[in-house]
């Protein structure tokens, strides 16, 4: 029996896949339920305009206050580490960033992943428009290659850019969509946020050589 497929995104319409069959979502819900759609929709999958950009905007929140973390300790080595550590300690600072950044994408991948499957049975939806996770990660995924708390406006082309891709879903990211539960949910949105990194890699390393 042929389900409709939701999108977070409205200039999607919603298409129908085969082969695809949610169980019905349990009378009472659990504490578990619960967390499951409190990650999978982020505070504003309900929200009833844009719920996917909406989701990036949580993405591009968690990006900034990750910068200012980073930022914070960056002013602690300078107020008092040594002077001649300053170079090395800028280094670890700016890997540690990088790696802390990945970890928080696998973390949310690997979360979303759980909370999305769990939220398709709940809502009775195949990929419900208020699971915006996959926008979290994806957005945060567009920013891989940004150079931390510098240029603003990368930051509003990283946003746009990931935006774009999700929306227009260049190939193969549509044939990702037909994969089952979360994973299905996620995977597209992870490819976008690749997509858009790797154009924020090269429009970053333009801007340096000019």
């Amino acid at each position: 029996m042929p389900t409709v497929k939701e999108s977070s995104d409205e200039m999607n319409p919603p298409v129908l896949t085969v082969g695809v069959s949610l169980t019905p979502a349990p009378s009472q819900r659990t504490a578990g339920d619960y967390l499951a759609l409190a990650v999978a929709t982020c505070g504003v999958g309900f929200l009833p305009l844009a719920p996917g950009t909406w989701g990036s905007a949580v993405g591009v929140g968690l990006y900034l206050a990750l910068v200012w973390v980073f930022g914070l300790a960056a002013r602690w080595y300078i107020s008092y580490g040594n002077s001649h550590d300053f170079l090395i300690s800028g280094d670890a600072i700016s890997y540690t960033f990088t790696a802390a950044l990945l970890a928080l994408i696998v973390i949310i991948c690997v979360a979303g992943t759980w909370a999305a499957t769990r939220a398709e049975k709940l809502l009775g939806k195949k990929d419900p428009g208020a699971v915006v996770v996959d926008e979290v990660a994806g957005q945060l995924i567009a920013f891989v290659f940004v150079p931390p708390g510098r240029w603003l406006w990368l930051i509003v082309v990283g946003f746009i850019a990931f935006r774009l891709f999700d929306i227009w879903k260049p190939y193969p990211i549509r044939r990702l969509e037909s994969l089952g539960g979360g994973l299905g949910i996620m995977a597209d949105d992870v490819l976008a946020g690749a997509y858009a990194a790797v154009l924020m890699s090269l429009l970053t390393s333009i801007y340096l050589w000019l």
